[in-house]
């Protein structure tokens, strides 16, 4: 069993956070001693899903709605997987964002790396991509950078 204000540290999450995760039902069965809550495993496990959910997109309410399913028993795992389907499209959505964003940073990068080392850009603007570093050529592609 853990106090609050250990898994406040153990999560960085503020013990605020923890109090209104309990308060809105995401921790139905958590055991009180003298009026203070212990996390157990179960507890902790469910802080996991929850940590995961929110940096995946849904708001509280949502996870509140999955935490329910899962007290529901087996016939509510086709509402939980598609939950979790829905939430690994996002995932993957933003990822593809991201990492176009990087590509576009790298390139970026190296660009003005050039430019400074010769003092303009004169020469980057006539480069064909067959001149480009086969990395940076990638990353140029990759960022959906369209010349002129």
């Amino acid at each position: 069993m853990a106090t609050i204000g250990q898994v406040s540290k153990a999560f960085s999450l503020p013990v605020s956070t923890l109090r209104y995760y309990d308060q809105e039902g995401l921790f139905p069965d958590i055991s009180r001693k003298s009026g203070i809550r212990e996390f157990g495993d179960r507890e902790i496990e469910t802080l996991k899903i929850v940590e995961s959910l929110k940096k995946s997109g849904p708001e509280i309410k949502e996870i509140r709605q999955f935490m329910l399913w899962c007290g529901k028993g087996k016939k509510t795992y086709p509402l939980r997987k598609k939950l979790f389907g829905e939430r690994q499209k996002e995932v993957e959505e933003q990822i593809a964002s991201l990492t176009k964003t990087l590509s576009l940073l790298r390139y970026k990068c190296w660009y003005y790396s050039v430019a400074e080392k010769e003092g303009n850009e004169d020469n980057l603007k006539k480069k064909n991509l067959e001149d480009m570093p086969s990395d940076i050529r990638e990353d140029f592609l990759a960022s959906g950078l369209l010349r002129k």
